[in-house]
């Protein structure tokens, strides 16, 4: 199976060198796919030199500026199709997202439509090293989006994610809005009101030791108004869901 990850980048020229190394030494038939927002830190130039030292492996895309999770994932995800992929996986390139889950990922798509780096099942783990008070955050806002949008999983704003080729391109990706960290956790609650085969498995999720982190309260506290937007922008679709549950 021929696995595409599309890698979201801006100012990540210290992980992405180390990131690509240790994805490529995986045993899988695996391609990587920068989308570089014109970095100012030189890491636009980095993938394309990663690119030449391993031609068909490393792809880029560059872009003229920062333009948010959304428009980057799309456009990977179109680049990913058109090259063929069979699987494409969304992590993060500050390795928070440890290379080395990618086999199991990879050995539960063949029966599931998307499958999920999960901190928050049995096995999953946060960094040690993060302070009590970011831990209660991460596990809050978690816990939030699951009872707002009333869906089961247990990690439903994790950013490590591999899609079936065909999951992934029957998505009504064009409804979906959302432009930055919501951007997550929207995408997979539509996969859950499409009633997708989706399964969990468990990761540590480390904190980055290289580069600055993009995350912020603000982002946070823009996350917590926005999942109300998506609850009520879904609503045709949850009936939907209900509707064919109660005829099944």
């Amino acid at each position: 199976m021929s696995i595409t990850i599309v890698l979201p980048t801006y100012n990540e020229a210290e992980n992405l060198p180390k990131l690509v190394s240790a994805l490529l030494s995986l045993p899988l038939d695996l391609s990587v796919l920068v989308v570089d927002d014109h970095s100012p830190d030189g890491t636009g130039r980095i993938a394309d030199t990663l690119s030449q030292g391993h031609p068909g492996r490393v792809f880029v895309l560059h872009r003229a500026g920062k333009q948010g999770l959304r428009s980057a994932y799309m456009e990977g995800f179109q680049k990913a199709f058109d090259t063929g992929a069979e699987a494409v996986v969304q992590m993060d390139a500050d390795f928070s997202h440890d290379p080395a889950v990618l086999p199991e990922m990879a050995r539960r798509i063949a029966d599931c439509d998307v499958v999920i780096g999960s901190r928050y099942v049995k096995g999953g783990s946060l960094d040690d090293r993060w302070p009590a008070w970011r831990k209660l955050l991460s596990a809050f806002g978690n816990f939030y989006a699951r009872t707002i949008l009333s869906f089961p999983l247990r990690d439903v704003t994790t950013g490590y994610r591999m899609w079936r080729r065909e999951a992934l391109r029957n998505m009504p990706l064009d409804r979906i809005r959302s432009n930055g960290y919501i951007f997550l956790v929207e995408m997979v609650y539509v996969a859950y009101l499409m009633n997708y085969k989706i399964s969990e498995v468990p990761i540590h999720f480390a904190d980055r030791r290289w580069g600055k982190s993009k995350m912020s309260v603000r982002i946070q506290l823009e996350a917590a108004v926005r999942i109300w937007d998506v609850w009520w922008h879904y609503r045709d679709l949850r009936r939907k869901t209900r509707s064919s549950k109660l005829t099944m």
